[in-house]
Parts: C-alpha cells; structure tokens; sequence
C-alpha cells in the first residue's frame, strides 16, 4: 500500500468511523438474526474497528493480518470466535462478521488507482482475518466436541451401590478402548470410596462381544483385583454365550451370570463367606 493511498484508507476510515460501525453492526446484525444482542454485537464491531485501524496506524508490516501489528485484533476475533462457536453459529456466519466490513467501505471509495489499490490491499486483510476467525472457530468447535464426547462418556458409565460393599456398572452400548479406562477409572474410584469387595460388570446393553470387547472386560476386572476386590459379568444371554463360545474366549475363574440379580445375589453369598471365617464370625 502506498504511503498517500494508505493515508486517504486511514483518513476515510478515521472520519467516518461512526458511520462505517454503525453500518456494519446493521450489515451483520441481518446474519445473526436476533441470537447475538445488540449491545454486545456492538461491543465487539466496535473493539475490532479500532483494534484494526490502529493496526492498519501503525504502519510497518503493511496489511498482513498475521502481523504484529494486528495482535489486539486477532485477539479480539479468537474471543469472538470461540463465542461464536459456544452460541451455534457456523464458520461462515462467523466470518461473514468480518468480511461485511468490505461492503461497507467499498461505496464510499473513489475511482483514483491508489483509493483502488488501498481498498484491495485492506480487502487482503480482512480477508486474512477473515480466515482466521474460521480456523479458531473450526479449533473450538473440535475442543467443544471432544469436551461433550467426555461428559457423556462420563454419564454412559455410571457406577452404582448395590448393596453393603457390592458397586455395579451397567453398561450400555459399544465397549472400546477409551470407554475401558473410564469404566476401569471410575470402576476402581468407587471400590475405594465405598470400600466394597465386590463389582458387578452387567453387560446386558452391550449388544454384541467380541474378543477386542472380552479384552476389554478382562483388563477391568484385573485391576480391580488388584485392589482386593471381586468382579462378576452379568448380562451373559443365550447368543452373547453362544458368540463367546464360538470364538473360543476364556473368562478364566472370573464369575459370570445370565443377570444382575443372579449377579447380586452371588454376591452376597460371597460376603456371607467371607464374614463367616473371620474372627469372631460364624463358622
């Protein structure tokens, strides 16, 4: 950008600044059809204008919207991104804010080559901050996606007290890698806060076992005997047993019954045991 043609972009956006906001917030305001407010769409047309005339002020790095020069504004547009984001709106409605500054200025250039020149080169800008809002945008919206995947991979495995010293954990659904460590997770949490002996793993929800999901299965109740504690595998039905045995998987001594009553009930006949040989028990 030359220095006159650059001068007349910053006077012009200097003097009508009111005007050109003002405009701008109407131009946008049309895109976010009532789910952004009018005070706090204004809030951040207003910061973002001046964050970049006084980037555009500052000279040296020219109209690169990577540049030093335009930190503020790129801060203001990760802010406006990432809110974007949280509110629903899509990348392209979220650049729109930004691209809508172009319409806005172009009717009150002149026809001089350098008044030409100045507003490509500041179109070049909005563009690259254009841009860049959508790769913050996009980089929210993964970090909402996989936060939201986490909590409910949180609620899709709750641990349960069944009885004195007995924790069960329905399970419903596909059983995989990352689903294990929070089952094993909280599986082995919950023996250690309630003190129980026992867990019961009822997979009546899972719809199908195959050797990757026994696995699964296995590495779960392996930790929790390391803590001391007993598991049984409830929800064992006719064609769950059937696949079972046709892949040739082995649970080993690991206790398995058809339901989480058989389950329960197991259970507490183990207790009974074991309270009958200690000291001071029945025997």
């Amino acid at each position: 950008m030359t220095e006159e043609g650059s001068k007349r972009l910053l006077d012009l956006l200097t003097e009508r600044r009111d005007e050109f906001v003002a405009t701008w917030e109407r131009t946008v305001q049309a895109t976010v059809r009532g789910r952004l407010s009018s005070a706090e769409l204004s809030r951040e047309l207003n910061e973002l204008y001046d964050a970049v005339l006084e980037g555009l002020s500052s000279g040296g790095g020219g109209a690169d919207g990577r540049g030093a020069q335009f930190s503020v504004a790129r801060s203001l547009l990760h802010e406006l991104s990432r809110n974007r984001a949280r509110q629903g709106f899509t990348p392209t409605e979220t650049a729109v804010s930004v691209f809508a500054l172009k319409e806005v200025l172009e009717p009150s250039l002149g026809d001089g080559a350098e008044e030409t020149r100045a507003y490509l080169l500041f179109a070049r800008l909005l563009d690259d901050l254009g841009l860049f809002t959508v790769e913050e945008h996009t980089r929210a919206r993964e970090e909402i996606i996989s936060a939201q995947a986490e909590q409910l991979l949180e609620l899709s495995t709750p641990v349960v007290k069944l009885w004195d010293g007995v924790i069960g954990v329905p399970l419903v659904g596909t059983l995989d890698s990352a689903r294990t460590q929070v089952v094993m997770e909280k599986l082995l949490q919950a023996l250690l806060d309630s003190n129980s002996a026992h867990a019961i793993i009822d997979i009546t929800g899972v719809p199908a076992v195959d050797t990757q999901v026994a696995q699964h299965l296995l590495k779960t109740v392996v930790a929790a005997r390391m803590m001391g504690a007993q598991c049984t595998i409830s929800g064992i039905r006719p064609q769950i047993a059937q696949t079972i045995v046709a892949l040739g998987i082995e649970f080993g001594d690991i206790p398995t019954k058809a339901t989480l009553a058989d389950a329960l009930r197991h259970a507490l006949v183990e207790i009974e045991k074991a309270n009958a040989v200690r000291p001071g028990g029945l025997t």
